[in-house]
C-alpha cells in the first residue's frame, strides 16, 4: 500500500478550494469546456485527499458524493486537472497511472520500492536548482518536473536477507552468489 503524502497543510481551505476552482474554470474555458456539477464534484474530492490516487480509486471516492458519476468522467476530468497544473501524474513500480494535488504545494520527489511499492517523499532544493539551472541552460522557463528514485526499501531488504553489503568488490550487486549487472 502507498504511504499517504507529506502535505504542508493538514487540510485544505474553503477558500483554497475556491481558488483551484478558479484555476480549473479559466483552464477549461481556455480549452472550450464548460464547468459542471460532477467536474467541481470530483476537483473537490481530488483536493481534499492526501493519497496517491488511481483513476479507480478516485471514483470510488467520488461515487459517495454522487452515485451518477461515472469512471470516463473522473478520467476525463484528471487529465483537465493535470493540463491545468492542479495534478499530475506519479509512476510507481506495479504500472497504475496515479494522481496527486499539486495546488499550492512545495516541489517534492517520490522514492518507490519496487518490491512492495512503499513510496516516501522527500524534498529537496538542489533538484529544484538542478531544474532551473538546465532550464536556464536551454533558454527555457521551467514550470514543474518529475523526479522518482527506485530501489528496495530497508523492510523488503531485510526481509529477503538483502542488504547493503550484498555488493560485490567492483560495486555490482550481487544475488544469490551472481553478479547482476
Amino acid at each position: 500500500m502507498l504511504q499517504n503524502r507529506i502535505d504542508d497543510q493538514l487540510t485544505i481551505s474553503r477558500e483554497n478550494i475556491r481558488e483551484a476552482e478558479g484555476i480549473f474554470l479559466k483552464h477549461l474555458k481556455r480549452v472550450g469546456l464548460k464547468q459542471t456539477g460532477q467536474r467541481s464534484a470530483i476537483l473537490r474530492t481530488f483536493l481534499e485527499t492526501r493519497e496517491h490516487l488511481s483513476i479507480d480509486e478516485l471514483h470510488r471516492l467520488v461515487k459517495k458524493t454522487d452515485p451518477r458519476i461515472g469512471f470516463t468522467t473522473v478520467y476525463r476530468t484528471l487529465k483537465l486537472l493535470a493540463g491545468c497544473g492542479l495534478a499530475s501524474e506519479v509512476a510507481f513500480h506495479d504500472g497504475i497511472a496515479r494522481y496527486e494535488h499539486q495546488y499550492n504545494r512545495r516541489n517534492h520527489h517520490h522514492m518507490v520500492c519496487t518490491e512492495c511499492g512503499a513510496s516516501v517523499e522527500f524534498f529537496s532544493e538542489k533538484v529544484g536548482e538542478i531544474e532551473q539551472e538546465i532550464g536556464h541552460k536551454h533558454h527555457y522557463v521551467t514550470t514543474r518536473h518529475t523526479f522518482q528514485i527506485y530501489g528496495v526499501c530497508e523492510d523488503c531488504r531485510n526481509e529477503n536477507g538483502r542488504n547493503e553489503d550484498s555488493r560485490s568488490d567492483d560495486g555490482r550487486k550481487k544475488s544469490n552468489g551472481r553478479r547482476i549487472v
